[in-house]
């Protein structure tokens, strides 16, 4: 199976083992410190909306896509039951050409691990296309360091049962400065431990906070 199969089968009821209904902290942080103002957003890769929902009712607009259209559904299904307007569209990221507006503020939140290294620089040159001149994007992902779906050093991983066959790749911090580097400011840069569901240890992210000059 591809990928979207793949998040097609996982999707085949709601609630999947990385949904979150509540936005992280390090998102939280950005808007309640201002560092991020209500603007026009994009969320790639949202999911069941959650995070999309969050943003719009802090008074962001909001274009939420996903690879899945099952995902796109439930979130639709969400935001109607939270009473929030959001644009929901069912796009895998390397179609980002498909998307003719620019946006002020990217979140990416869990998106990059499932992209191959062949593939990020297009993905880069994408988003960076996408992106307000001023604007900002969010990237979180998981680091080599963590010890989730296997040891710490270890890039290349699987899902295991949560999602049989989905890939993914674990990047270094450094990997994604010296790639965001080549189009964007790094503003901040950190690993950050972000609570997992069904491990003993809390994942080991990268953080990522940068503005397009």
């Amino acid at each position: 199976m591809d990928d979207k199969e793949i998040f097609e089968k996982v999707y085949e009821k709601t609630g999947a083992v990385w949904t979150k209904t509540q936005p992280s902290k390090e998102l939280v942080e950005l808007i309640e410190t201002g560092k991020v103002k209500p603007c026009k957003t994009v969320d790639l890769g949202c999911g069941e909306g959650f995070y999309s929902i969050y943003l719009a009712s802090k008074g962001f607009d909001v274009t939420g896509i996903d690879i899945s259209e099952r995902a796109v559904r439930y979130a639709k299904e969400n935001a109607a039951e939270t009473g929030v307007k959001i644009k929901f569209m069912a796009i895998d990221v390397s179609d980002l050409h498909k998307l003719k507006d620019k946006f002020d503020f990217i979140l990416e939140w869990a998106l990059m691990h499932h992209i191959m290294p062949q593939q990020r620089q297009k993905y880069a040159e994408d988003v960076n296309r996408i992106l307000k001149k001023g604007g900002k994007y969010m990237s979180v992902s998981f680091n080599e360091k963590s010890h989730t779906f296997s040891g710490p050093g270890e890039k290349y991983r699987k899902s295991g049962e949560r999602a049989p066959g989905l890939k993914m790749y674990f990047s270094s911090l450094e990997e994604l400065k010296e790639l965001f580097g080549q189009y964007f400011k790094i503003i901040e840069a950190k690993l950050i431990e972000v609570p997992s569901v069904g491990f003993e240890k809390p994942h080991t992210e990268n953080y990522l906070f940068m503005e397009k000059p």
